[in-house]
C-alpha cells in the first residue's frame, strides 16, 4: 500500500484496514500522534487528510487517500529545531505556554492548524466547535483559545 505522509512517500506491508494511527506510528515511526481513546473520541490521534482534521485511530489505512500530515510534518520544514521554522499553531502554543502534561496537544495542535486553513479570523464559537472533540485532561482550553486566536492574528 502506497502512502504520502509529511510530503515523502511511503510504501507498507500491512492489512488494508489496519488503523492509520498504528501504521503512522509501529511501520513509519512518526510517534508524535498519540493513541488516546481508539475509538475517534479524544483527537489525539489527529492527523490532516488533505489538509482536513482527521481521527488516525479509526481511519483504515486502505481509506487514507491524499497527503497525509502528522504533527512531524505540520511546520513543513525538515528542521523544526527552531521556533522560526515552528508553524504559526505552534509558536502561539510556545507564547501562551498550552500544554501541562502535554500528551494531546499534537491533536490539539492538527486541529487549531486546520480550523485555522479553514477560517482564518476565527470566533470564540468558532473555536469551541472545531475543539470540541479535542479532550484536555490537564484543562487548557482557556490557553488553547488564547493561542488559536495569536496564531491567527499571525496570519498565513
Amino acid at each position: 500500500m502506497k502512502l504520502t505522509v509529511n510530503g515523502q512517500a511511503h510504501e507498507v506491508d500491512v492489512e488494508a484496514n489496519m488503523p492509520l494511527l498504528w501504521v503512522l506510528r509501529d511501520e513509519l515511526g512518526l510517534t508524535g500522534t498519540k493513541y488516546g481513546c481508539g475509538i475517534a473520541q479524544c483527537g489525539a490521534c489527529t492527523v490532516h487528510m488533505n489538509g482536513m482534521a482527521v481521527r488516525s485511530c479509526q481511519l483504515p489505512v486502505a481509506a487514507a487517500q491524499g497527503k497525509i500530515t502528522t504533527i512531524e510534518g505540520l511546520s513543513g520544514s525538515d528542521d523544526a529545531a527552531t521556533t522560526a521554522n515552528l508553524h504559526r499553531v505552534q509558536q502561539a502554543w510556545i507564547e501562551h505556554q498550552v500544554p501541562q502534561c502535554g500528551y494531546c496537544q499534537s491533536g490539539q495542535l492538527m486541529a487549531a492548524a486546520s480550523l485555522l486553513s479553514s477560517n482564518p479570523s476565527p470566533s470564540d464559537a468558532d473555536i469551541d466547535a472545531a475543539m470540541a472533540g479535542n479532550l484536555c485532561r490537564c484543562g487548557t482550553y482557556t490557553r488553547i483559545r488564547a493561542a488559536i486566536h495569536t496564531a491567527a492574528k499571525a496570519g498565513a
